[in-house]
């Protein structure tokens, strides 16, 4: 079962913030700078949070992984000013 999450970071060092970013685009879509919301299994988190863990600087930088709940049932109501906020969906992928 996936669940929907919210993770968004403070990344002291630049260098250290463009590896967390890219390994953020492999597992959920950029919402802002610093946040990303992704659709993940369990197991990907648990394999999210070791990478993120293994690039950050545990004295100066901050993660957070924000659980909003199962993601077939979890209705977002956000607020948005400016660029529309959309959820991601699951969609089969024709390749």
């Amino acid at each position: 079962m996936e669940h929907t999450y919210l993770v968004c970071y403070d990344i002291h060092e630049p260098r250290r913030w463009r590896k967390v970013y890219k390994t953020m685009k492999g597992y959920g879509d950029w919402l802002q700078l610093s946040v990303f919301q992704c659709r993940l299994s369990r197991e990907k988190v648990l394999r999210l949070t070791d990478k993120l863990s293994a690039l950050v600087d545990h004295e100066d930088d901050h993660v957070l992984i924000i659980d909003l709940g199962p993601a077939e049932n979890v209705r977002l109501r956000v607020n948005f000013i400016g660029k529309a906020f959309e959820p991601i969906e699951r969609k089969a992928v024709i390749v």
